[in-house]
C-alpha cells in the first residue's frame, strides 16, 4: 500500500533498495493513466489525464463528465497571458476532482499549415505567441500543484505517417520557430514534464534522441523533471532509456519489459547507472506531486465532476474573449433592439454540440450550450426566431445518445460485456454498464475478467423526433454488426473498407436507411468484437485502438433543404449562419483534405447573402477555412471550438454583451495554395520538408507580399482605438516600450498591442518582421485612456547562428513597431545595440 512516509523518503537511498524488476516497473506503467506504485515500499501511484481543453479522467469508455474550455486558438487568440494563468488554474482544479496530478498539455506545437489535424490544440504560427501563452497555461497550472507535461517536443506538426516521418529542417527553423515557444515555456513556466513528439528529427526518433533530450533539453535548458513519450511513441529499449526518456507510456508496456530490459541490462547496452538515474527521475516527480498534492495521490481515487455559475461564467467569457470579430459592414452588430425583428439562426452546427476538436483533446461535456440556444435564449423578447438547417457537414453522422433509452427508461443504452468460449460461443454476462454516449472508445478500459478477445452487446430503444426515413452508420475499430428490431441492418464485420475512424485504426462508416415514426421507439443492437479483420499495408497510427460508433440522422432532401434556407432568408431582418467543421473533419490521427468547409456551406451562405444583405457568419473551426463568399457577407465572426459555454459566448458577442477582443492567432489565407507550407505538408518516403524554413505564417506572407483574406493579429471591436506616444526605456538588449491607448469610440472595451522587431542586415537572410512582445488592456472605457507595458530582452534581437551553434545578437539599428496587426503598423521607433554577443541556454 502507498504510505505517506514517502514524501519524506531520500530517493538516492530509496533507489538503492529498489529490485531491478521494480525499477523497470517505474519506467513504464501498469495501464494508460498511471504510473508504477510499489507497495513493499510504500511508493504511490499518481495518475495523468489527457488535456488540453479539459480534463477527460481516466477512461474514455464511461467517461466521468468534465468541464470543456476552448481549444488551443481560442486561447491563443485572446493574446491575453492573465486569462491564460486563470485557465491553468480552472484545469488544475478540474484535474484534482479527477484525481489526477498531471495533465497531458498544453500542446506547444506550432501552426504551420491550416489543414493539420491538430492545428486547433496548438495556440499559434508565431513562436512567441505560442511560447508566451504556453507559459501561462503553465504557470497557472502548476501554481496550484499540478503538472504540466508540455507537448508535443518537438515537431509534430502534422498527422501524416506522424510515427515514422522526420521532420526535415534547417536548424534555424529548429531553433527560431519549432523549439523556441518550448524555450520559452522552460524559461517563463519551468514545466515539470515534457511529452516527446511521434516523429524523428535529425533522423532520430525524438523520443530517443540525446541531442535533443539530453544535450538541448536537459543540459542547455536546465530542465529537471521527467520526459514521457506519447502514447505508443517509444520505439525502442536502451536506446530510448539511454536518450532521456524516463516514462514510456501508455501502459502495460512493449518495450520496458522485465526480459527486455534485463536482456540489454546483462549486454550492458544499458548500464545500471543509466537505468537508476532514470529511476531517480520518476522517484523524484512522484514524490513532489505526492507533496503537492497528498489528498488526491493518497486519496480514495474516485473522479468526479462539478458544475457552477462561477465554473460555467469562467468558461463563458475565456470563450467570448477568444471570438474574433473579423467583419462588421453598416456595424450589423451588435444586434441591438430596434426595427430588426425577425432573425433566422441557420447551419450545420447551429444545433450541434461543436465544442472541441477530436482526438485526445475530446471528452463527455458535464453540458452544452449550442449556438442555436444561445442566440435565440437571449434575444430580445419582441424578436422572432426561426431555424433551418440549410445543409448537413458531418464527416460521420451525428451520435444519437440523446435519443436512445434503455429497457427501463433511462437515458442511453446498455452495454453487457462477454467472453468467447472455446467452442466460439459467448459466456454469461460478464459486466454490464450505462452508456451515454454512442461513441465507445474502449482502449484504456476492459473489466476484470475480460479475456483478449470479447464481445460487447449494446442495447437500446431508438426514438426519433419525426415520422421519416433516418440514414443511421456504424463505423468501427475491430467488427460489428447492427440489428434493428433483431433485423441485420449493417454489417461492418465480415467485409469491411479501411477508413480514418479512431486515429486511422477503423473503417468508413457503412450506412442503411431506417423508417421511423415519431415518438415510436424501435430496438437496436450493436454486437461488437475487438479482433479487426486482417488489413493490407502498414498502419502508421500507434495505438491499438478499439471502439465502435453509432450515428444517424434524418434523410433530407439536400436541394430542398438549401431551398428552404434561401426563402426564411427572405422573409428575416438577419441571418445568423453557423458554419465550420466538426471533431470529426478536424482530429488527431489525420490532416484535413481541403481548406474549404464541408459538404455545401459555401453554396448556402452564397445563396442566402444574394437575397438577404444582413447574413452574419460564424465559423467554429480550429485554424483556417475558405472563405470564398466573405464579400456578401456584412458580418463574420471566427469562433473557433469554445468549449461547454460556446452557445452563450457567440450570443453574448452578437448582442453586445461582450465587445469582442479576440485577434488572430494565426493568418487566415485566400487559398490553401498561399500556405507556405504548401506542396510540403505530407510525409514523401519518410521525410515532410519545411521548405519553407524561417518564413511561417505572416512571415511568408510579408515576404512575398501575398494577401491574405485577415492578417495575423487582425481583430475588429464595436469601438475604436488610437495608440499615441511611445516611449522606449533601457539599455542593451533590455527594454520596456510603452504605449498609450485611448477608446476613441462609443462603447468601452479592451485592445491589444503588438510590438514587432526588425533587424539590422546580416550575412545571414533576416525576416521582416517578428512578433516580440504584446499586452492586452481591458476595460478601457469611452474617452479613458491606459498604458500597455511591453517587456523586450536579448531574445527579442537574437537568432540563432548555426557555425557558433548559439544564440547571436548582432550589433545595429533595429526597428520598433507598434501595431494592431502584422499589416497595420501605427507606431515606430529604433533603438541601436552597441555590441553584439552570443549566448546559450534560456
Amino acid at each position: 500500500m502507498a504510505d505517506r512516509k514517502f514524501l519524506d523518503e531520500d530517493i538516492p537511498a530509496l533507489v538503492k533498495r529498489l529490485h531491478t524488476d521494480e525499477k523497470i516497473g517505474l519506467l513504464g506503467a501498469p495501464n494508460w493513466w498511471n504510473t508504477y506504485a510499489v507497495p513493499r515500499l510504500g511508493i504511490p501511484s499518481v495518475r495523468m489525464s489527457d488535456g488540453p481543453n479539459g480534463v477527460r479522467g481516466s477512461t474514455a469508455f464511461a467517461a466521468t463528465p468534465a468541464q470543456c474550455i476552448p481549444c488551443g486558438t481560442s486561447m491563443g487568440a485572446t493574446f491575453d497571458q492573465d486569462a491564460i494563468r486563470k485557465a491553468g488554474k480552472f484545469l488544475a482544479e478540474e484535474a484534482k476532482i479527477k484525481s489526477s496530478v498531471i495533465l497531458l498539455g498544453p500542446t506547444c506545437n506550432i501552426q504551420r499549415n491550416p489543414l493539420g489535424g491538430r492545428a486547433f490544440e496548438s495556440f499559434s504560427e508565431d513562436p512567441h505567441l505560442s511560447g508566451i501563452i504556453t507559459a501561462a497555461y503553465i504557470q497557472g497550472l502548476q501554481k496550484e500543484g499540478v503538472a504540466a507535461a508540455v507537448k508535443h517536443f518537438v515537431g509534430n506538426d502534422q498527422e501524416h505517417e506522424r510515427t515514422a516521418a522526420e521532420s526535415v529542417m534547417s536548424t534555424r527553423a529548429l531553433r527560431e520557430i519549432y523549439l523556441y515557444p518550448f524555450m520559452l515555456a522552460q524559461k517563463l513556466a519551468k514545466p515539470w514534464a515534457y511529452m516527446t513528439s511521434y516523429g524523428r528529427i535529425d533522423g532520430v526518433h525524438v523520443s530517443e534522441n540525446p541531442a535533443i533530450l539530453q544535450d538541448i533539453l536537459r543540459k542547455e535548458w536546465g530542465f529537471d523533471g521527467i520526459i514521457m513519450s506519447d502514447w505508443y511513441g517509444t520505439y525502442s529499449v536502451d536506446a530510448a532509456i539511454n536518450a532521456g526518456l524516463d516514462l514510456e507510456m501508455p501502459g502495460p508496456p512493449r518495450w520496458r519489459t522485465h526480459v527486455l530490459v534485463s536482456h540489454v541490462l546483462t549486454a550492458q547496452k544499458l548500464l545500471p547507472r543509466t537505468l537508476d538515474a532514470r529511476v531517480a527521475n520518476m522517484l523524484e516527480f512522484i514524490q513532489r506531486q505526492a507533496k503537492r498534492n497528498p489528498d488526491v495521490v493518497f486519496g480514495d481515487g474516485i473522479e468526479r465532476s462539478r458544475d457552477s455559475p462561477e465554473a460555467r461564467e469562467f468558461c463563458r467569457r475565456l470563450a467570448a474573449d477568444g471570438i474574433v470579430l473579423l467583419k462588421n459592414k453598416g456595424d450589423i452588430l451588435p444586434f441591438e433592439e430596434g426595427t430588426k425583428r425577425k432573425i433566422a439562426i441557420m447551419g450545420p452546427n447551429a444545433k450541434e454540440t461543436v465544442i472541441s476538436g477530436g482526438g485526445s483533446a475530446q471528452l463527455k461535456p458535464t453540458y452544452v450550450i449550442t449556438p442555436f440556444d444561445g442566440i435565440a435564449n437571449a434575444a430580445p423578447k419582441d424578436v422572432e426566431v426561426k431555424y433551418e438547417l440549410g445543409c448537413y457537414a458531418h464527416k460521420y453522422l451525428p451520435t444519437l445518445e440523446r435519443n436512445l433509452k434503455t429497457v427501463d427508461g433511462q437515458p442511453g443504452w446498455s452495454c453487457s460485456w462477454y467472453n468467447y468460449r472455446d467452442d466460439g460461443s459467448l459466456s454469461d454476462e460478464i459486466a454490464h454498464f450505462t452508456l451515454l454516449d454512442t461513441r465507445v472508445k474502449i482502449s484504456d478500459f476492459r473489466p476484470e475478467g475480460i479475456n483478449d478477445e470479447f464481445c460487447l452487446k449494446l442495447k437500446g430503444g431508438l426514438t426519433m423526433p419525426t415520422t421519416a426515413p433516418y440514414e443511421l452508420g456504424l463505423t468501427v475499430a475491430g467488427r460489428a454488426k447492427l440489428y434493428v428490431e433483431g433485423e441485420l441492418t449493417i454489417d461492418n464485420w465480415t467485409h469491411q473498407t479501411p477508413g480514418d475512424f479512431f486515429y486511422g485504426q477503423g473503417t468508413i462508416e457503412e450506412k442503411a436507411v431506417v423508417d421511423f415514426k415519431a415518438g415510436v421507439g424501435r430496438e437496436i443492437l450493436v454486437e461488437f468484437n475487438n479482433i479487426m479483420p486482417p488489413r493490407e499495408g502498414v498502419d502508421s497510427q500507434p495505438a491499438l485502438m478499439r471502439g465502435v460508433r453509432l450515428g444517424g440522422c434524418e434523410q433530407i432532401d439536400p436541394d430542398q433543404a438549401v431551398e428552404n434556407a434561401v426563402q426564411t432568408a427572405k422573409d428575416s431582418d438577419v441571418v445568423f449562419f453557423i458554419a465550420g467543421l466538426t471533431p470529426e473533419w478536424e482530429a488527431e490521427g489525420f490532416d484535413r483534405p481541403t481548406l474549404h468547409l464541408p459538404s455545401r456551406q459555401d453554396e448556402v451562405i452564397s445563396r442566402i447573402a444574394e437575397v438577404n444583405p444582413n447574413v452574419v457568419v460564424c465559423i467554429q473551426a480550429g485554424s483556417a477555412v475558405a472563405m470564398p463568399w466573405e464579400d456578401k457577407v456584412a458580418g463574420l465572426l471566427q469562433c473557433w471550438y469554445s468549449g461547454n459555454e460556446a452557445g452563450n459566448a457567440i450570443a453574448d458577442i452578437i448582442y453586445g454583451k461582450v465587445n469582442p477582443s479576440g485577434r488572430l492567432p494565426l493568418t487566415l489565407p485566400k487559398r490553401i495554395e498561399d500556405c507556405p507550407a504548401y506542396l510540403n505538408s505530407k510525409s514523401v518516403q519518410g521525410k515532410i520538408h519545411y521548405r519553407e524554413d524561417l518564413y511561417v505564417g505572416y512571415k511568408h506572407y510579408q515576404a512575398t507580399a501575398v494577401k491574405p483574406h485577415f492578417a495575423f493579429g487582425f481583430g475588429l471591436s464595436y469601438t475604436t482605438f488610437e495608440f499615441t506616444g511611445l516611449s522606449i526605456k533601457g539599455s542593451g538588449t533590455n527594454y520596456e516600450v510603452s504605449v498609450e491607448v485611448k477608446n476613441t469610440g462609443a462603447r468601452a472595451g479592451a485592445e491589444v498591442v503588438q510590438v514587432y522587431v526588425s533587424y539590422p542586415e546580416t550575412e545571414l537572410n533576416q525576416l521582416l518582421f517578428q512578433l516580440r512582445g504584446f499586452a492586452k488592456l481591458h476595460d478601457i472605457g469611452v474617452n479613458a485612456s491606459k498604458v500597455a507595458k511591453i517587456e523586450l530582452d536579448k531574445c527579442a534581437f537574437s537568432h540563432w547562428d548555426p557555425e557558433a551553434k548559439s544564440w547571436r545578437v548582432v550589433a545595429g539599428g533595429y526597428g520598433i513597431h507598434v501595431g494592431k496587426s502584422s499589416e497595420e503598423f501605427v507606431l515606430e521607433a529604433r533603438i541601436k545595440v552597441v555590441e553584439g554577443f552570443t549566448w546559450n541556454g534560456v
